[in-house]
């Protein structure tokens, strides 16, 4: 066995197999006669990387459009609460009823076209025979309203004594009083469609000038909308519309909105005068 070598002669750490240059490597080229040795790519991480955040601004003006958009939305439900809280609970079958039937007449107009003959009195067998056809001759708002009360199917007794709707409007008053459906404007009632607007009512003489089927609500501080019969607005007399009508819709314009008078269903038969 031969002399063991200084150890200054031994291999430095690291020194890898022979002909190893530690000016040769990976990440430097290789020298001219040399093969090149493998590069390797990094390690690709465990799970991809989250994108890059937005800028502060954008993500500031993102947060300010959902907050406008938001507020535009509750504002928006905020409106259809109010009004159908101002239009009251959904129409029962009744009412419905009763405004279909006296839009149904809408642009009815007497015959002859010059007087009061028309076709509501005189199924009520109520009025004057004096117009050649089968129209009986009365002023006539009262038995319009009686008349679509009855055929959408509320109660109605008519007959020409006091306690019955006739063809005098304030009959719907008196009719009110004694089955508790009264409202005099002023008090909390809600006007509902289906009901009857009494206008121009003395309650110390019982008389009124006017009468209409309301048929739409437009809440406590506004009149309602109204049809009318006996109406002159656009004819002598006629079914008309009447929009937040104040006043009647009769020869006494300035006579007043008083109450509403709502209707019941139907619970006995029809007694005609």
């Amino acid at each position: 066995m031969g002399p063991v070598p200084p150890r200054s002669a031994r291999p430095t750490p690291h020194s890898g197999c022979p002909g190893w240059d530690p000016a040769f490597s990976q990440n430097r080229p290789a020298p001219s006669g040399r093969p090149a040795l493998a590069t390797f790519a990094p390690l690709s991480p465990t799970r991809p990387l989250a994108p890059p955040l937005p800028p502060r601004r954008a993500r500031v003006r993102h947060r300010r459009f959902l907050t406008f958009v938001l507020v535009l939305v509750l504002a928006g439900a905020g409106v259809l609460v109010v009004r159908q809280l101002r239009r009251g609970p959904p129409l029962s079958p009744l009412r419905a009823r009763i405004v279909a039937v006296a839009q149904g007449q809408v642009g009815y107009r007497t015959d002859p076209s010059d007087t009061y003959c028309n076709k509501f009195s005189a199924y009520w067998y109520a009025g004057t025979d004096d117009c050649g056809n089968d129209n009986l001759d009365e002023e006539w708002c009262a038995d319009f309203a009686a008349w679509v009360w009855q055929q959408a199917g509320a109660d109605v007794q008519y007959k020409l004594e006091p306690g019955y709707l006739n063809s005098n409007s304030a009959s719907f008053y008196v009719w009110g009083i004694d089955h508790g459906t009264w409202h005099p404007v002023g008090s909390v009632y809600n006007p509902q469609p289906g009901d009857v607007a009494v206008y121009g009512l003395d309650t110390s003489a019982v008389s009124a000038v006017h009468v209409a089927i309301v048929s739409a609500s437009t809440g406590n501080d506004a009149a309602p909308d109204v049809i009318d019969g006996d109406g002159d607005r656009t004819g002598y007399s006629v079914v008309e519309v009447g929009d937040h009508q104040a006043f009647a819709d009769a020869k006494q314009k300035g006579a007043p909105l008083s109450g509403y008078v709502s209707p019941t269903p139907a619970s006995s038969a029809l007694v005609r005068g």
